[in-house]
């Protein structure tokens, strides 16, 4: 693979985080990288077989490693401050660090697989905001999973690698998520978005047109996504798919979902509308784009946002006062939030000669109506996928 996207100060950076919590230097011969995402649109459609229209972003977790003699694994979190051991032979969950168990996870998922993996000492850090709705989660198993394949001297394809560290975060870490975030942190490409057909894993890469650019616009208030809201948003469209006949929303039509407006519940309804048009939306926002339409495109942006927050319910105030923020200022063609919603980041399309007033007059907007969170805004760039090269990268 491709060297990654780190540098020198950014492995020095974990060397002395290990030093730091174990005493002793890591020496790393490898560094892996793996972008965030920011999904353009298309969102609580994954995990309904519908679309989905992601970039990679120029954000990364990255992952120093270096390969041990023994079956032991030794992980720093350089961010958190934190360390946590485990063997390969006994890999079970942590109740306690729960950021480990992303990584016990991948482990234990690359060994199903086959792989012949051998103990490591590793460190993880990054510039990727975490718990802000960019999928720092899907990020650190793939930049792990690499770590864990490049130290074994084994290789894994990348599709293949995304599908097994969905099935970690489903399967050992006890999130269903859907398949977008692993499949977009792997296989981004420079200056394109993805439109991904979560059903069959058949992908089409659209580039982003010249002149605009999208901008990350954080809340700064820490996305909560709550097991119990996620789990129920995903039980309401099981069982609103088993009403309307079908094996997934993916296969509804809004005339079926009309049909059945007197004899569905009232919010499973709502649920169902927002992932049948929200599939809708995001295949024509990705025609939009490739034929350059920002305004076309941002309307549908502004259109999923009111449906998440009207249909879905996983907006919050902060959310809606950051996209609104954003809609008022200068050279945005849309906004809506990004992720699962329930705290995090917004996205904006802007064009580009209008950033800095767009930041400003955002910034402004949003911290006149909330007070009690800083927030953060910065433009992004669609980046390749995961990438793993050696350590003095």
């Amino acid at each position: 693979m491709t060297t990654p996207v780190c540098s020198g100060d950014e492995v020095r950076v974990l060397e002395s985080a290990f030093v730091d919590a174990l005493g002793e230097p890591l020496g790393a011969e490898h560094a892996a990288a793996a972008p965030g995402r920011v999904n353009l649109i298309g969102e609580h459609t994954d995990y309904n077989d519908g679309f989905v229209f992601p970039i990679a972003i120029d954000r990364h977790v990255y992952a120093a490693v270096r390969g041990r003699g023994d079956r032991r694994v030794r992980v720093v979190a350089a961010r958190l401050g934190e360390s946590c051991e485990f063997a390969l032979d006994a890999i079970a969950p942590d109740p306690h660090q729960r950021w480990s168990n992303y990584v016990r996870g991948v482990a234990l998922g690359l060994i199903g697989q086959g792989l012949e993996l051998r103990g490591v000492d590793m460190a993880i850090g990054g510039n990727l905001p975490i718990a802000r709705g960019l999928s720092s989660s899907a990020a650190l198993e793939l930049a792990t999973a690499q770590a864990f394949v490049v130290a074994a001297g084994s290789s894994i394809e990348l599709r293949d690698e995304a599908i097994l560290c969905r099935r970690a975060e489903n399967e050992f870490v006890g999130v269903g998520c859907g398949i977008m975030d692993q499949y977009i942190c792997s296989m981004g490409e420079r200056g394109k978005a993805m439109l991904l057909d979560c059903r069959q894993l058949t992908s089409e890469m659209v580039p982003v047109p010249e002149g605009a650019v999208f901008v990350v616009c954080d809340t700064g208030k820490p996305r909560e996504l709550k097991r119990s809201a996620y789990g129920e948003r995903q039980a309401q469209c099981r069982a609103g798919a088993a009403q309307l006949g079908v094996s997934s929303l993916r296969e509804a039509t809004m005339e079926q979902l009309e049909r059945s407006r007197r004899s569905m519940d009232e919010v499973v309804w709502r649920r169902c509308r927002h992932v049948i048009a929200e599939t809708a939306r995001t295949q024509e926002a990705a025609a939009h784009l490739r034929r350059g339409n920002l305004d076309a495109f941002g309307d549908l942006m502004n259109a999923s946002h009111a449906s998440l927050r009207d249909d879905y319910e996983v907006s919050c105030e902060e959310l809606d006062a950051m996209v609104e923020a954003a809609r008022g200022a200068p050279g945005c063609h849309g906004a809506r939030l990004t992720g699962a919603g329930f705290g995090g980041c917004a996205v904006a399309l802007v064009d580009l000669d209008a950033v800095e007033e767009f930041r400003r007059h955002t910034r402004a907007g949003y911290v006149a109506r909330i007070t009690e969170h800083a927030p953060s805004i910065y433009p992004i760039q669609a980046s390749d996928g995961v990438s793993v090269g050696p350590a003095g990268c």
